[in-house]
């Protein structure tokens, strides 16, 4: 709990998008119940527009916009097909299977892929949820059309927090082709898993079996390799525990009491959106009691429930694990790697801006790549997480782990002073900063060299990896072998003050230079001696 409270939370970013999801998701089943939908028809919209406001992820609010216009497109025909199969069950069973493959399939195609995939299986599963029949769908459509609609006017017109902060620059899904490609392979991995848990969430319920295919499916979303799917596993079911022994003291007494339930619901809907971004656990607590809630309005909730919610969880989890770790797995080492190198390509770029924007340009400017770098280091903790997590029986690898991510913090938070001091125009710039630049960059270039030979004998998958972001990062202009903008920032001509304003821009970059040559240690180090091939 201590964790939750003490995250950082810049510009209170979490408190405000938690806040805004509450009166978005409030004024959606509001609108239902004024135009005197059924009480399914109100939740399938509120779902959809938690979904909206939690799913929606594009870098731009324009491109968000456009995400939001086309979850109808992708989740309508979805709601359809899943209500017109409910009385046919192999059928029903088969659509929600390439439901769940298209779905995650569509994840190569960044945010925006992301986002629809999970709208469309989510409107398959709400329709297990709730036992939505053909008879429902005009009330249903509705619900969701006006849902989207008052979940986009809240997120664009009412509270639009992303005019006010910067979106941050989101890492697109790692390269590769063919079954090479880790959606490609985790399309397959979810299949794989859900198929199972179908099967066996049936054998111990009829009715109440989607939960085991749930769980199985929202284990592999925003995951990229058997590590980290494995902690994601172990997370949900620790979360769901802790929910339903909430749900057993909150939900379960009040017996649907609709007034006293909803203030809770917007209680859940609350924690899920500020925990999500700092714990897994604790946002399943949110969404488990907040599931008990919801069957306490339909009449159906009771402690054998949800103690088959558990049961179906486990199931679930254990297909997640079974399918990342034997269908076509891939492996931590070669995920950690690829992020960690695209790390510190977004060191090298920031570093590289702000010292142009030092020397004089008027169109540098570092501060997307710093956001990008904070962006990326979330993905570095993910990648990581089997690593530092308490259960880890590796405690070489542990402190190794540890040591990557505090110093890569470190350097996050130089490149953040380093940014603000370029960001004042009255900054000078110091003849010795084109040099301490350089310096910075041949040590990054240093470090992703050491890591090709150290990945060399560790197989091609980690290599190939390695190879590809690199590949990818020089496309877009960075290079590890093309001339940097620091030189650029040296070129005869460039002014050369020598007053003491860049002084501490000077100090971040020395930082800079120590960091990274501590990170040479950890990062050299053999992958079997740091990171997990598992």
């Amino acid at each position: 709990m201590k964790r939750i409270f003490v995250a950082p939370d810049p510009g209170h970013l979490r408190l405000r998008n938690a806040s805004r999801a509450v009166l978005g998701i409030a004024l959606a089943v509001a609108l239902a119940e004024l135009a005197g939908l059924s009480l399914t028809a109100s939740i399938t919209g509120g779902l959809a527009a938690l979904l909206a406001l939690f799913t929606v992820a594009d870098a731009t609010v324009r491109a968000q916009r456009i995400t939001t216009a086309l979850l109808p497109a992708a989740g309508l025909p979805v709601l359809t097909l899943a209500t017109t199969l409910q009385d046919v069950p192999l059928g029903r069973d088969a659509a929600f299977l390439a439901v769940v493959f298209c779905g995650v399939y569509a994840r190569r195609w960044g945010p925006r892929g992301h986002a629809l995939g999970i709208f469309a299986f989510m409107q398959f599963f709400v329709v297990q949820f709730l036992h939505a029949a053909p008879a429902d769908l005009p009330e249903l459509y509705l619900a969701v059309g006006v849902a989207l609609a008052a979940a986009g006017a809240v997120r664009f017109v009412v509270w639009p927090i992303e005019r006010r902060t910067p979106p941050a620059a989101v890492p697109a899904p790692l390269p590769g082709r063919g079954l090479a490609r880790p959606t490609t392979r985790q399309a397959f991995q979810t299949t794989a898993a859900c198929a199972f848990a179908l099967a066996v969430g049936q054998l111990l319920s009829e009715e109440r079996w989607y939960w085991a295919v749930g769980t199985a499916w929202w284990i592999f979303v925003n995951t990229a390799s058997r590590g980290e799917t494995l902690v994601r596993g172990f997370r949900r079911v620790l979360g769901t525990v802790l929910g339903i022994l909430a749900g057993l003291v909150l939900a379960l007494p009040l017996h649907g009491a609709p007034g006293p339930t909803a203030v809770l619901v917007a209680v859940c809907v609350f924690g899920i959106f500020y925990t999500a971004p700092v714990s897994y656990s604790w946002m399943m607590l949110a969404v488990t009691v907040m599931a008990g809630l919801l069957y306490g309005l339909l009449g159906v909730l009771t402690p054998g429930l949800l103690v088959l919610r558990a049961a179906e969880t486990g199931v679930g989890a254990l297909f997640a694990a079974l399918a990342v770790t034997f269908v076509l797995p891939v492996t931590t080492h070669a995920t950690n790697d690829a992020w960690i190198q695209r790390a510190l390509l977004a060191v090298r770029r920031c570093t590289a801006e702000a010292a142009e924007r030092l020397a004089g340009s008027p169109t540098a400017d570092p501060a997307p790549h710093a956001a990008e770098l904070e962006v990326l280091l979330g993905r570095v903790r993910m990648a990581l997480a089997p690593l530092v997590h308490p259960l880890s029986p590796f405690r070489d690898r542990k402190v190794r782990a540890r040591q990557v991510l505090a110093l890569l913090d470190d350097c996050a938070r130089e490149l953040r002073g380093l940014t603000a001091v370029a960001a004042d125009p009255d900054a000078g710039h110091d003849a010795r900063l084109a040099a301490a630049c350089w310096r910075v960059e041949a040590a990054v270039e240093a470090l992703l060299r050491g890591r090709e030979r150290v990945l060399e004998g560790a197989g091609p998958e980690a290599a190939g990896s390695l190879g590809s972001a690199a590949r990818g990062a020089e496309t877009a202009g960075a290079g590890a072998e093309a001339p940097g903008p620091c030189a650029r920032a040296a070129v005869p001509g460039a002014p050369r003050a020598t007053a003491p304003d860049g002084a501490p821009a000077l100090a971040h970059l020395r930082g800079l230079e120590r960091l990274l040559a501590e990170l040479d240690g950890p990062l050299r180090t053999a992958p079997r001696s740091l990171l997990v091939r598992s």
